[in-house]
């Protein structure tokens, strides 16, 4: 890879050339090296390119928790498409709405397990997403060359689907460059290396694992695709990374919170992790505390971001001095480089320090709108208020932060999540921070029923009503004290690892 580095596929031809027999990939079924995946990705890239219309254009890749995907992802990448990962146990009537709102030039299905995909030909060609070719004729690198040098580091290098709040999936393409600019930073800051054995967790159609597969394309690190069973399973989990002596994982908030309440950590430790770097969710120090214990030596790392961002826009290194009480949100720190964030308030101005506000971004990392919405686009993509002079466009996250002492930002909750009541605004991821802290709650969540001006408790665990309510008695005042506490065996979640709030409201009719 020489000169100025415009395509994401660089990173691949680059590591395959410089480590072809470096594991690159591995799953519970097969492994491969950087040169293996460089020859099967070229493999699908061409017979990408051999699809009528295809370049520039997204290719739709049936995501599982396999080394298969990537390999279709990279291959789209070859031929000069971008990729569009769609988790492969969507179910069907939302796999339809998202095909009908994406309408790829091409859909890359499981080469061995096709059969339940078959209707999907009716949106566009099915092809295989894997081949195990290990060879690399010259005329295929220069066929593929070629597309990718139209291809511009402003152009979609990916597209992730996530939740829309009108129930149908809304569309967020991210451009090589964003990416690019991403990748090289967090090599830098987050400190992972070529000697490191990444543990995937975040599934590849969750923009999350973005982080996994550059990290390991950039450097020549080597990334594992854990087991679905792993994370069920806490002990097998531990288990799993000593065996395959992972060093650093970046994961879903989500997924640490859940092995740190299980209580494996008191039994078991992974002893070759040396890094965990965190997002998705906001961290509580109550689970933080469970996993210093566990490894005192290990370095975390809190880092916030929407898909619109490009996966994060601020990070937080945590001092390995500092000590945090159990209820005690951990800040979410500063913006990451080439990134800017700002605290506006409902008229879009600056709030004050110490104040709550609208974090909103600018930078390179930000998306490139809402893929055939318009409308959406207009109304989160802004122009920045505080610059009339030429376009320079803000993203409105919807989520409150203020700036504490140290000029650190701190996640607050979300806009829609901040409550009037009693003539206190509150904000719910105040009182769930204080729910992270009662022995005996696995998992909780604070909902507000507007019509009867209930706050309502929902957790997992074996604490009792009344030792909740005497534990949030010392850390909140009254009027952010929860009515009612409903105990549930486990909280749903979303096809992300999210607690999933819209299901827990549907299912209590708020």
């Amino acid at each position: 890879m020489n000169g100025y580095q415009r395509n994401l596929f660089d990173y691949l031809e680059s590591t395959a050339r410089r480590l072809p027999g470096k594991t690159a990939f591995s799953d519970e079924r097969q492994s491969l090296t950087f040169g293996e995946l460089y020859a099967r990705a070229l493999a699908v890239g061409l017979s990408v390119a051999e699809t009528a219309g295809t370049f520039n254009r997204p290719v739709a890749v049936i995501a599982s928790r396999s080394a298969g995907p990537v390999v279709g992802m990279l291959g789209a990448l070859a031929a000069g498409s971008f990729y569009v990962p769609v988790d492969a146990k969507t179910p069907p009537e939302r796999m339809r709405a998202l095909m009908e709102d994406l309408r790829p030039a091409l859909i890359l299905v499981p080469r061995e397990k096709a059969d339940p995909f078959a209707w999907l030909a009716e949106f566009a060609p099915l092809l295989p997403q894997d081949r195990t070719e290990t060879e690399v004729p010259p005329e295929t690198e220069a066929t593929l060359a070629g597309r990718r040098e139209r291809i511009l580091d402003a152009d979609p290098a990916y597209m992730i689907f996530t939740s829309g709040s009108t129930g149908r999936p809304k569309g967020i393409p991210v451009s090589h460059r964003s990416v690019i600019d991403f990748t090289e930073w967090m090599a830098e800051a987050c400190g992972v290396t070529e000697n490191d054995v990444l543990g995937n967790q975040a599934p590849f159609h969750f923009d999350l694992s973005v982080k996994d597969l550059y990290q390991t394309l950039k450097l020549g690190a080597s990334c594992v695709i854990l087991g679905p069973k792993c994370f069920s399973f806490p002990l097998l989990l531990i288990r799993a990374l000593n065996e395959h002596g992972v060093t650093t994982l970046i994961w879903a908030t989500s997924a640490f919170r859940m092995t740190a309440v299980s209580g494996v950590l008191e039994r078991e430790v992974p002893y070759t992790v040396k890094k965990i770097i965190l997002g998705g969710e906001a961290l509580q120090a109550a689970h933080l505390n469970i996993w210093r214990r566990a490894l005192p030596e290990c370095r975390f790392i809190n880092l916030y971001g929407p898909t619109e961002v490009t996966v994060d826009c601020a990070w937080f290194p945590i001092d390995p001095e500092k000590e945090y009480r159990d209820g005690e949100p951990v800040p979410i720190g500063k913006a990451c480089r080439n990134m800017e964030i700002l605290l506006l308030g409902e008229d879009l101005r600056p709030v004050p320090d110490g104040e709550p506000g609208e974090i909103c971004v600018r930078g390179t990392g930000l998306a490139k709108g809402y893929y055939n919405d318009p409308e959406k686009t207009a109304r989160a993509f802004v122009q920045n208020p505080l610059n009339p002079h030429y376009p320079d466009l803000l993203y409105r996250t919807g989520d409150i932060a203020k700036k504490d002492g140290d000029g650190n930002l701190v996640f607050l909750a979300r806009a829609d999540d901040q409550i009037k009541r009693a003539g206190y605004r509150i904000e719910l991821g105040e009182i769930e921070s204080a729910l992270a802290a009662v022995g005996g709650i696995g998992e909780a969540v604070c909902l507000f029923d507007a019509k009867e001006d209930r706050l309502i408790c929902v957790y997992s665990g074996s604490a009792k009503e009344e030792e909740i309510a005497g534990e949030l008695g010392k850390r909140l005042p009254r009027y952010m004290i929860p009515n009612e506490y409903r105990p549930m065996k486990a909280l749903p979640h979303n096809a992300n690892g999210k607690i999933d709030r819209a299901e827990l409201k549907k299912s209590f009719g708020l």
